[in-house]
């Protein structure tokens, strides 16, 4: 991942450096990396987040069809 700095504004660029970081889950993975998960525990969450995906589409595919 590569952010370029204009006009020595590095505030900006750490910002938009975090914003494309977040995007990419990438502080996400490093907080459930942070201790072990049992197996069973990451296969509960996989189906917990992929049913939360799932209704949020559905939810959305709802909403632009004027329902």
């Amino acid at each position: 991942m590569q952010v370029t700095v204009r006009d020595n504004n590095v505030d900006q660029a750490l910002k938009v450096l975090k914003k494309k970081l977040q995007r990419e889950g990438v502080f996400r993975e490093m907080k459930i990396r942070r201790a072990f998960e049992k197996p069973s525990e990451r296969r509960a969450r996989e189906k917990a987040e992929a049913i939360r995906r799932a209704r949020k589409l559905e939810r959305k595919r709802l909403e632009r069809e004027g329902f």
